[in-house]
């Protein structure tokens, strides 16, 4: 099998080495790639968004799996052009993206489909602004509607902030969601579906705030780990049953079949499970952790979802243990970040090495190694408990040197120190 992955951040680069350890990939491609994935798929240049430069591209290698790892291709509906080419591609169709690139559609399918999330508006009007943020609070959730890279959202209790924040999406032209706030601690679950069919992978507990004690401003993710040990395996079968089997139903009720990786995050709270958002896509930086413990080849897994046969392959394997992923940042991140600096101490590592994935890198004419986004690096560690697993995360960063670079220090911290509880009912 001839796969070409589509993206060059750290997720794909964690779908690279996982692909490469599946033995029916015959050839695998990436585009366009980073440093660290060139070190382990033939990369090509290729605008992401462009369907017609992905399909080119595809057909020219004569792939037989697309793999598409960005939200923004698919909501452009790079997905529906590779398949209308006749090459099998894992990610859902434009129609179905809408479930990540309009929360407001997304909010709708939850309604039909009996699914527990916040109550929300949608704000498109600067003049109704302050009546609605009115209607919200103590503790104001204001988002973009559409795609923001994980950097749309403001949670606040500084009424002004959030005035401040809907004001600026407005001015900016995007309309604003307003939500209600769930309280307890947050998941995030995988699930691979094919219309119906849904298989969970590990689920996992990202970290948005780029402070510890989760304080600054939300990002594009700033560490992961998998699994959680405080969930409750009854909860993580809830979340299957009740939330992503149902809204899968409603999206083949509405002839927009999910087909690709499904993304629930939600919050644990007194009340259950609550859909905060879904996304169309595999999660950044999640992924890199959940795929580290992944045993079954993943290339049969992917292609099974984008050929309709999922039910017919068996259930994800998983190696025991836990994996934590910490993002180390450029310096400013998630502001405009400072780019073009040097990183030095990531060494090449063995082929099947996961430990370092590149996310914002490159290479310089003269072989050095740069900064080239505002996530720079995830390093995952892996162990026998979720302690072990951060000691070889952080050990690893210890080596890496990137001026004015930063990361958090307590991914998964809360977890190893047992301060995390799903709450009473």
């Amino acid at each position: 099998m001839r796969v070409l992955v589509i993206g060059s951040g750290a997720r794909e680069h964690a779908l690279v080495l996982s692909l490469r350890r599946d033995p029916a990939v015959s050839a695998l491609y990436a585009a366009p790639g980073n440093a660290g994935i060139a070190q382990h798929a033939q990369v090509r240049p290729v605008d992401p968004s462009s369907a017609e430069a992905v399909v080119a591209l595809a057909t020219e290698l004569a792939a037989d799996l697309v793999v598409i790892g960005p939200e923004v291709p698919l909501v452009l509906g790079v997905a529906d052009a590779v398949r209308a080419a006749g090459i099998a591609c894992f990610g859902p169709s434009a129609a179905a993206a809408r479930i990540e690139g309009s929360k407001a559609f997304a909010k709708d399918v939850m309604t039909a489909a009996g699914v527990r999330t916040a109550h929300s508006e949608v704000v498109d009007n600067p003049a109704e602004l302050d009546a609605a943020l009115d209607r919200f609070g103590p503790t104001w959730v204001v988002k973009d509607d559409g795609l923001a890279a994980g950097k749309g959202v403001v949670v606040t209790a500084d009424r002004l902030a959030a005035r401040d924040h809907g004001a600026e999406l407005l001015e900016q032209g995007h309309p604003v969601l307003l939500e209600s706030f769930l309280d307890g601690p947050e998941v995030s679950l995988f699930c691979l579906v094919d219309g119906e069919t849904v298989v969970p992978l590990l689920p996992a507990q990202d970290h948005k705030r780029v402070g510890d004690g989760d304080t600054g401003p939300n990002t594009g993710g700033m560490g992961a780990y998998t699994p959680l040990p405080w969930l409750p395996e009854e909860t993580a079968t809830a979340i299957v049953e009740d939330v992503v089997k149902p809204v899968a139903a409603e999206m083949v009720r509405r002839g927009c079949p999910f087909s690709g990786l499904l993304y629930a995050g939600l919050a644990i709270g007194a009340a259950g499970p609550a859909v905060v958002e879904f996304n169309c896509r595999f999660g950044d930086p999640e992924t890199q952790a959940v795929l580290a413990l992944l045993e079954s080849p993943l290339g049969e897994l992917l292609n099974a979802t984008a050929t309709g046969t999922l039910a017919e392959v068996a259930p994800p394997r998983w190696r025991d243990g836990s994996a934590v992923t910490v993002v180390v940042a450029a310096e400013n991140y998630p502001g405009r970040p400072r780019l073009g600096d040097v990183i030095t101490g990531v060494g090449e590592g063995a082929p099947d090495d996961a430990a370092v994935l590149h996310a914002g890198t490159a290479q310089r004419e003269d072989g050095a190694l740069v900064s080239s986004g505002g996530r720079v690096l995830s390093v995952v560690g892996v162990g026998a408990d979720l302690a072990e697993a951060r000691a070889k995360a952080y050990d690893r960063i210890a080596s890496i040197k990137l001026p004015g670079s930063h990361y958090r220090t307590d991914i998964g911290l809360a977890a190893v120190e047992n301060r995390i509880a799903v709450p009473n009912r």
